[in-house]
């Protein structure tokens, strides 16, 4: 494993030694959580949703991960590397998978299954790049 790395996390988790800053994923804030206890809690330290499917798309990765299509996952894969190919995401990938050789941080989800995530479209897009991933 490097020594400076990028994780990829289920918010909610207990931090790992070392883990670094938590970046969170998502498109919405933790329900029932006061933003003070974001961090405490261990979900996240800084709110990315930037990096987060659009509201549509949370839908559609949704419906295909519960009724565990595999078709419409594979459309939900592509339509979300298409955002994140947009040049703010982009841009925002670049710098991340840059920081990953300069320091440790994580970035994640709620989901459980990472399988069945935008975090494994996150993933391959930050390896392309040539992040350091943990």
């Amino acid at each position: 494993m490097p020594a400076m790395a990028i994780r990829i996390v289920q918010l909610g988790t207990p931090r790992t030694k070392d883990e670094g800053l938590r970046l969170g994923t998502v498109r919405r804030p933790p329900r029932g959580v006061p933003k003070a206890e974001f961090a405490k809690r261990d979900f996240y330290d800084v709110w990315l949703p930037n990096l987060s499917p659009s509201t549509a798309l949370v839908a559609e990765a949704q419906a295909a991960a519960g009724a565990d299509d595999t078709k419409a996952w594979a459309a939900f894969e592509r339509r979300f590397t298409t955002e994140m190919n947009e040049p703010d995401a982009s841009r925002v990938l670049d710098l991340l998978a840059a920081l990953s050789h300069q320091t440790s941080f994580s970035l994640g989800c709620y989901c459980e299954d990472e399988r069945r995530c935008h975090r494994a479209v996150l993933r391959r897009l930050l390896q392309q790049r040539g992040a350091a991933i943990a």
